[in-house]
């Protein structure tokens, strides 16, 4: 058997769990999660804060006005609920009422608890620079907290805009990045060249079992998402990729151990 197949909690377990809320981080790490995937947005005081899009769910409740995170600042954004409304694709998930969007700081907080990484994604919209700073201030605050917690060799940052992937890769070289793709039929190699990454990340549509060995001989790892099947798991696992992005990382987990990869 070669390395075992990492398992990355996507948004946190947010099939048990509302996406990237505390909750959701802790059951991925009490899982045995061997990542715990996130995303990024950027409130109007720079504070780098956990959530999957730049203007907050309806499934966020508030005292309404603005949803834009980036016109909010962080003691504004404090007063949403979102945890209390979950999500009809996963019957599973318990609501959480009251839970806030965490800080990336209270996310890394958690890396005592184990020896897991984090998977960062930034997002950041070409055509919506009002939503984010600039990628290179993005990579900037980013990179600080990084290095406030002492965590360089325990994060990837990952990002279908590959500009924050760059500016990563001047500012701090050390860091992995990842390149996220979803559509195209460029090869592995040719995505991880442009994004200056070691990582592909596409949607697990594109994988195929000649891709990834591509991948492998140029030396990148591929980690599709988001896989939350036992058919999706093992087509992955036949084509032989190096990690799973899953929003069921104990369900993964326990699949991988009755295959004996684990």
């Amino acid at each position: 058997m070669g390395a075992p197949i990492q398992v990355h909690g996507h948004r946190g377990a947010r099939a048990v769990f509302p996406e990237n809320t505390l909750p959701a981080f802790l059951h991925a790490i009490e899982a045995g999660a061997d990542v715990l995937e996130l995303d990024l947005a950027v409130t109007r005081d720079d504070v780098l804060v956990v959530c999957h899009d730049p203007v907050l769910s309806r499934r966020c409740l508030g005292p309404g006005g603005s949803r834009v995170i980036r016109s909010l600042t962080l003691r504004e954004l404090r007063r949403w609920d979102c945890g209390s409304i979950p999500h009809p694709r996963f019957p599973r998930q318990q609501p959480v009422p009251g839970a806030p969007v965490p800080t990336l700081d209270e996310i890394f907080e958690l890396a005592s608890r184990g020896r897991f990484l984090f998977n960062v994604e930034t997002k950041i919209f070409r055509h919506r620079p009002r939503y984010t700073p600039s990628p290179d201030r993005y990579a900037e605050l980013l990179l600080e907290r990084i290095r406030a917690h002492r965590l360089e060799r325990r994060v990837i940052v990952q990002s279908f805009d590959f500009r924050t992937l760059r500016a990563m890769k001047r500012l701090a070289p050390g860091i992995r990045l990842a390149a996220l793709c979803q559509v195209g039929l460029r090869s592995f190699r040719m995505i991880a060249r442009r994004a200056l990454a070691d990582i592909v990340s596409p949607d697990l549509r594109l994988l195929t079992r000649r891709r990834v060995a591509a991948a492998h001989r140029a030396g990148l790892q591929v980690v599709p998402w988001t896989a939350n099947t036992p058919r999706q798991w093992d087509r992955l696992i036949r084509a032989g990729v190096d990690g799973i992005i899953t929003d069921d990382p104990a369900g993964l987990i326990a699949y991988l151990k009755s295959r004996g990869l684990r």
